[in-house]
């Protein structure tokens, strides 16, 4: 295996390998046509086996304070995606990826990385056992059907109504939210 850096013609692999390794976690229904593009410069990794994209990730970066990250002094970068092939997993290849992404960051001047994730509890651990510290969440919330929705979105186009909704409550009541 090695770790190099991504290219136009890793796509296809690119794209399997993240919708592969995201179908058994809490970020399963994000799947991607295509690779998304970033309006920052990037470091963009991929680990090839066998002439294939067996893992990957991407981290937009700063170079100007707050402009990708949210938390922190000095310059950032924010995982957006960082996934390894299931058939390829519990090798470290996640673990040797972060490590080659962080290396590459220290070059550029960047003094940490951000990441934002679901509520699957094996993500968070990894993310804690490669010393990341939880700083803040906010609750997803999924509305369906006009019995969920009625109360809380509604339009103001005439024959246009919701019938399903994804949002983000980061108020202080998300039992409350929870239980609604």
């Amino acid at each position: 295996m090695r770790i190099r850096e991504y290219q136009s013609t890793d796509e296809k692999g690119w794209l399997r390998c993240r919708v592969l390794s995201f179908l058994d976690t809490a970020y399963y229904d994000n799947v991607l046509t295509q690779k998304e593009t970033y309006e920052n410069p990037s470091i963009e990794l991929v680990t090839i086996e066998d002439g294939m994209v067996v893992g990957l990730i991407d981290i937009e970066y700063e170079q100007e304070e707050r402009t990708v990250c949210s938390q922190g002094v000095g310059l950032g970068g924010m995982i957006w995606h960082i996934a390894v092939h299931p058939d390829y997993g519990r090798q470290g290849i996640g673990s040797e990826l972060l490590f080659a992404a962080e290396e590459v960051a220290k070059r550029k001047g960047l003094n940490r990385l951000e990441a934002w994730t679901r509520n699957d509890e094996w993500v968070n651990n990894w993310y804690e056992k490669n010393n990341f510290h939880k700083i803040d969440s906010y609750l997803h919330v999924y509305m369906e059907g006009s019995q969920e929705l009625k109360d809380s979105l509604k339009s103001e186009i005439p024959s246009l109504y919701p019938v399903q909704a994804f949002a983000h409550y980061t108020g202080k009541e998300k039992d409350s939210i929870k239980e609604q």
